[in-house]
This record gives C-alpha cells, sequence and structure tokens, in this order.
C-alpha cells in the first residue's frame, strides 16, 4: 500500500511538471530561436499543448490527491515558503480544462494564423499564457497563487494588443492591463492580511475551519472584500467590466482562450478555491451576490444591442460569470464550478465560430453577415 501511494505521487509530480513546463518550454524555444521559421515554431508551440493537455488528463484520471506536492523555495528563518502543486478534485478539473481548451485553440491557431507574419510570436505568447494559467490553478500557496495570478494578466496584455501596429488593439491591452491592476491592488492588500491572521502561505491549512474560526469576524469581512476586489477585475464584474469587450480587437484566438475559459475564470476560480473562507463572511457573500446579480443583467442588456459579434460573445462572458459567483456566494460551490467548466467548453466554441464568420464575411457586424 505504502509503495502504490509513493508510487502514485512520482506518478502526480511528474505529470504536473510535465502540464505545468511543457508551454513555458515551449515559448522559450519559439520566441529565441523560431522567430525566422514559423512552422516550425508553430510545431514546437502546438508539442507543449499536446504534452501539457496529455499530463493534465492523467492528472485527472490519477487524482485527486490528498497532499500537495511541493518543495522548499525560500526559507526566511523558521520560516519556509514553499512552492509546488495543489492536486484536489477542484484543481486538476480545473487544470485539465485549461490545458485542453489551450491545445484546441493552438490547433485552431495553426489555420487561423497561417497567414500573419507573427505567428510564431503568436505561438510563443500562446505557450507563456498556458505556462502562467496552469501554475496559478495548481498552486499550493499565497505566494505562488498571486505571483502567477500577476503573469497570467502579463501574458494576457501580450496577447491582446498582438497586432501592436492597430492602435485599437494597443489601446485595447493597455486597458485591460491597467484596469485588471486596479484589482489586483486589492487582492494583494486582502492577501497580506490573510497571510497576517491566518500565519501561513499553505492554501489547505487556510481553507481549515479551525484557521478560519481564528480569525476575527471584522477582520475576514474586510480580507474577504479586498480578494473580491481582485476577483471583480480579473472576472471582468460591475464597475470594473468594461475592459473586456475592448479586448476583442485582439486575434480572435486569443478571445477564445483569454476571454472564455482561462483568463477571465482565474476570478471565479480563486472564489472557488477561498470558498470556505468566503461562506463564513455572510456580509461579503451579500455583496458578492448583489454586485454579480447587478453584473450579469447589465450586460446582457448590453449584448442585445451590440452588433459586434465577438462584443455580443464578450458581454454574454461577463453576464455568465456573474451566474457563477452568485451560484458560489449562495452557498453552491458545485454548481457554479461546474458552470465554469462546461461555459469554458461552449464558449470558446462560440468564439472559434465566430472567427470562422468573421474571416468568411470579413467584418465583426452582424448586419452585415446577413442577407
Amino acid at each position: 500500500m505504502v509503495e502504490t501511494t509513493q508510487m502514485a505521487t512520482e506518478l502526480a509530480t511528474q505529470a504536473a511538471i510535465a502540464c505545468v513546463f511543457a508551454p513555458l518550454c515551449a515559448f522559450f524555444i519559439v520566441f529565441i530561436f523560431l522567430q525566422s521559421r514559423p512552422k516550425l515554431g508553430m510545431a514546437v508551440g502546438l508539442l507543449g499543448a499536446v504534452i501539457s493537455a496529455a499530463s493534465s488528463v492523467v492528472l485527472f484520471m490519477e487524482g485527486p490527491f490528498a497532499a500537495p506536492v511541493t518543495t522548499s523555495w525560500l526559507s526566511l528563518g523558521a520560516e519556509s515558503v514553499a512552492f509546488g502543486f495543489l492536486l484536489d478534485g477542484l484543481n486538476v478539473t480545473m487544470g485539465m480544462v485549461v490545458a485542453c481548451v489551450a491545445l484546441c485553440i493552438q490547433i485552431y491557431s495553426v489555420g487561423y494564423m497561417s497567414h500573419d507574419p507573427g505567428k510564431a510570436r503568436f505561438f510563443s505568447f500562446l505557450g507563456l499564457f498556458t505556462w502562467a494559467m496552469l501554475a496559478f490553478v495548481y498552486a499550493s500557496s499565497l505566494l505562488q497563487a498571486f505571483i502567477f495570478w500577476e503573469l497570467v494578466g502579463l501574458a494576457s496584455f501580450l496577447l491582446i494588443g498582438f497586432w501592436f501596429d492597430k492602435p485599437s488593439a494597443v489601446a485595447a491591452a493597455k486597458k485591460a492591463f491597467l484596469m485588471t491592476r486596479v484589482g489586483d491592488v486589492g487582492l494583494f492588500i486582502g492577501l497580506i492580511l490573510l497571510l497576517r491572521a491566518s500565519g501561513t502561505l499553505d492554501i489547505l491549512t487556510i481553507n481549515d475551519p479551525a484557521t478560519i474560526g481564528a480569525i476575527a469576524p471584522g477582520e475576514l469581512t474586510v480580507i474577504t472584500l479586498l480578494l473580491f476586489v481582485g476577483i471583480v477585475g480579473k472576472s471582468a464584474q460591475f464597475p470594473l467590466h468594461t475592459w473586456l469587450p475592448d479586448a476583442m480587437e485582439g486575434p480572435t484566438p486569443v478571445s477564445a482562450l483569454l476571454h472564455s475559459a482561462t483568463m477571465v475564470a482565474a476570478g471565479v476560480f480563486l472564489f472557488a478555491r477561498f470558498h470556505p473562507v468566503f461562506m463564513a463572511a455572510p456580509t461579503t457573500l451579500e455583496i458578492v451576490i448583489v454586485i454579480a446579480a447587478f453584473t450579469a443583467v447589465l450586460s446582457s442588456t448590453m449584448a442585445m444591442v451590440s452588433m459586434d459579434m465577438k462584443r455580443v460573445l464578450a458581454f454574454s462572458s461577463i453576464s455568465q460569470l456573474g451566474y457563477m459567483l452568485m451560484g458560489m456566494a449562495a452557498g453552491g460551490l458545485f454548481a457554479g464550478f461546474f458552470h465554469l467548466t462546461t461555459h469554458a467548453i461552449f464558449k470558446t466554441l462560440l468564439f472559434l465560430c465566430a472567427g470562422a464568420y468573421i474571416h468568411h464575411h470579413g467584418t465583426n457586424d452582424m448586419v452585415a453577415m446577413g442577407p
């Protein structure tokens, strides 16, 4: 039994390393060595995505694993900061969704970006984003989660502004980067307060009922509200929602990857990851429900009057993210997370279909596409 457990742990460690670092290796190889050989660059990027997706499926099939796989990264006196992989049910499911969606989008991009002169750079940026997102999803500590949360924002900035000779794309990338940073300030302060209140960086320990019970109710409300500020920025909830429709200026595969399945879902996933902490703060839950409900209604009405196909889908994503947060704040962790996974699949398909229509008609305007 001990040998079987040890073998399973070793398999999980190897699969997690392959899943997370294959896209990073592809990014470095393509970005540094293969800019002048775009076809080979696309092949290397695609290979990294295949390895990552296959490894995520292995983790999903073999998991979940109760104990995180960690290694000491930094020692400060008696304290040690560990980096590693938390492979419980929530993480292995989300990791598989991210890796498999990224693979499908890279396959789609082979044809979609075939005539773009910067396609090698595009595939390298996709690898960078996939690495950052997976490292965030599998993070076992607060510090690791925040570092890769910020790297996800950086990679999204590079992808949204990929067509840097297009002023509207550059403006959209700047807007997305700055507005999400506003939310990240609140998140950073909230994580510092959470560390001070709990005395640990370990996510599982923080979610333990004994740890949560030791935090004063008023302090817990402040902490969860600050965490929610970060979620509002990343998941485009009111009033920090306006960056997402403008981010449609990027290539359609970017819209499918960032703005339906992964980046914007990072905020909802953070809420799910710290769901026990949020459930202990009823005042915060009421505020979350009100803001999420208002965002869902507001964005759905904006979608009804938009003529741009991709902006309609962007407003739809904002609305659905609001539904997810409403469900989780009402106590339905399973319902909210289930909707997160299904939304990632169907909204990615909608964006990719929109890309095909836009390529065929040469316009985003749905009126012009009609008879």
